[in-house]
């Protein structure tokens, strides 16, 4: 699903975000990456969706070389992705339905196609009675739950989360996590940056420990589970 071979990252100021990383990451996997403001973990997650380039080495997302990625193909690249914003990125003026369904207007979807995949997923996240509902009569775990069902609406084979709870409190973060672990059930990779040591430990998922643009450990290869 997505290989690191060798990659380096250095900004226009010189920092040097990602030194070396080599890993892979396989389908249906749910991986976290953990680390330190600054380890370089929302760097992983922009080489991914080919926001950036790498400035040495290859990434490879779904057997592509996103470097080799010409511009009328990114489109149809990130459309096999979902992504999870901490600051949520939602249109305020919109319903909490109008939100989700964005997604399936950017992808051509039409008509009652929408409708029921709307449907889905909110009840998926469990924000059914709230679908009409504008985001700013939302709570914030509200909201996130929101972006997830806009993120995972289209039924993409990967779902990056990026300090998806970040502004939220531990009990409404936890329950974030939870969510995205029924996502993963489905078979969809997903890929999780986050600094809260406390969800790495109940999640017991596999976690890559990076500072200063290393990987210092990776939890699963460590303890071989």
């Amino acid at each position: 699903m997505i290989q690191f071979h060798h990659v380096f990252m250095t900004y226009q100021n010189e920092y040097k975000a990602l030194r070396d990383v080599s890993l892979e990451i396989d389908r249906g996997e749910f991986i976290m990456v953990t680390g330190p403001s600054g380890a370089g973990k929302s760097t992983l997650i922009r080489l991914v969706t080919r926001e950036i380039l790498p400035t040495k080495g290859q990434v490879i997302v779904f057997d592509q070389n996103v470097a080799k990625l010409k511009a009328v193909q990114l489109p149809y690249f990130r459309r096999k992705m979902g992504v999870v914003f901490q600051n949520f990125r939602l249109l305020y003026d919109r319903t909490v339905a109008e939100n989700v369904a964005l997604t399936l207007h950017i992808l051509g979807t039409t008509g009652r196609t929408i409708t029921r995949e709307v449907n889905q997923a909110l009840d998926r996240v469990g924000l059914t009675r709230k679908k009409n509902v504008k985001p700013w009569h939302l709570s914030g775990g509200e909201m996130q739950r929101v972006v997830l069902a806009r993120a995972i609406v289209h039924d993409p084979p990967l779902l990056l989360a990026d300090e998806p709870t970040g502004n939220l409190d531990f009990a409404t973060g936890w329950e974030m996590m939870q969510l995205l672990k029924q996502v993963t059930e489905t078979g969809t990779t997903v890929f999780c940056a986050t600094h809260n040591l406390n969800f790495i430990q109940k999640m017991k998922k596999r976690t890559l420990f990076l500072d200063k643009g290393v990987i210092h450990g990776d939890r699963n290869k460590l303890h071989g589970n």
